[in-house]
């Protein structure tokens, strides 16, 4: 008995090493310059926001780490502030160009990540019926799996195939789609996952939940394609009313120079400009986050 309980002790350990160096792999980390940012990182990486961004950019397809992504923002804000000091002589906006051009990496992941996860989304639909095809046949779901990867192309191809090598790899089905349920955090995914992982508990027909899945899939596209119809003269008309004073205030620059001489010369009027800006770029972004609806 002791015997047998060392093995398994051994065994257990094996396991978990070796699972532990798949994740590492499976997510293009090395681990050796893992421990070393771990290392120099380790209290900032605690913090919730940079595992948060290391996060969404594994989930737009950017394979980096958050050492070089702060580098990049370090530069780039220092580059901001030189060039807002030198083109316009004021500490206050150089400090908030410096903090504008500081922010670009971050909207560029978030651009990245949502155009990649719409994309996975618009393709969902059209896998799920290969899917029930497939099983319908009487072929495996593995096997419905590899003609996925073989029929579609990024970014469903990609975070498929992965899974496919999980499996592998010795990893259990549904454990390799919780990993790509992580690396592609969207509803209708989730629904899959949670259809698989029924069906390999208590087992059913699972072609017939997965047509019956594809047809809620595009029930929900189509909703959310009429929520975007419904509130676009709302987010136009943010638009505009953000950037009507930005243009009024260039305008009369331009045709009346007199008239708005006092808003940049005088100190006071540089406050008002200032605070102006300020209040317009605060109604601007809460404007979007009133029509971003969620269901």
């Amino acid at each position: 008995d002791g015997d047998k309980t060392r093995a398994q002790e051994m065994l257990l350990r094996v396991t978990t090493d070796g699972e532990a160096a798949l994740s590492q792999e499976l997510l293009r980390i090395d681990p050796r310059r893992r421990m070393k940012e771990r290392s120099a990182f380790g209290a900032f990486y605690a913090l919730r926001p940079l595992a948060r961004l290391e996060e969404s950019m594994w989930q737009a397809g950017i394979y980096l780490h958050v050492s070089e992504m702060l580098l990049l923002t370090v530069v780039l804000s220092g580059v901001g502030c030189g060039l807002g000091a030198l083109l316009l002589g004021d500490a206050t906006l150089a400090i908030a160009t410096g903090a504008g051009t500081a922010l670009l990496p971050i909207i560029y992941v978030r651009w990245r990540r949502g155009r990649r996860l719409r994309a996975f989304g618009e393709q969902l639909p059209s896998a799920l019926d290969l899917m029930k095809s497939s099983l319908e046949a009487g072929h495996t779901l593995l096997r419905g799996l590899q003609v996925l990867v073989q029929e579609f192309a990024d970014p469903l191809q990609g975070e498929f195939r992965m899974a496919l090598e999980q499996t592998r790899l010795g990893m259990p089905l549904p454990r390799a789609f919780e990993d790509l349920l992580r690396r592609v955090p969207i509803d209708d995914l989730r629904l899959l996952v949670i259809a698989i992982k029924v069906q390999s508990e208590v087992g059913s027909s699972l072609a017939q939940i997965i047509g019956r899945l594809a047809e809620i899939v595009r029930t929900r596209q189509r909703l959310q394609a009429q929520i975007h119809t419904m509130t676009s003269q709302g987010r136009m008309s943010g638009t505009i009313v953000g950037l009507l004073p930005v243009f009024v205030l260039l305008a009369f620059s331009l045709i009346q120079p007199g008239y708005t001489a006092l808003l940049f010369h005088d100190p006071v009027g540089i406050k008002v400009v200032k605070a102006a800006l300020a209040l317009d770029a605060m109604a601007f972004f809460t404007i979007r986050r009133i029509l971003n609806v969620e269901y």
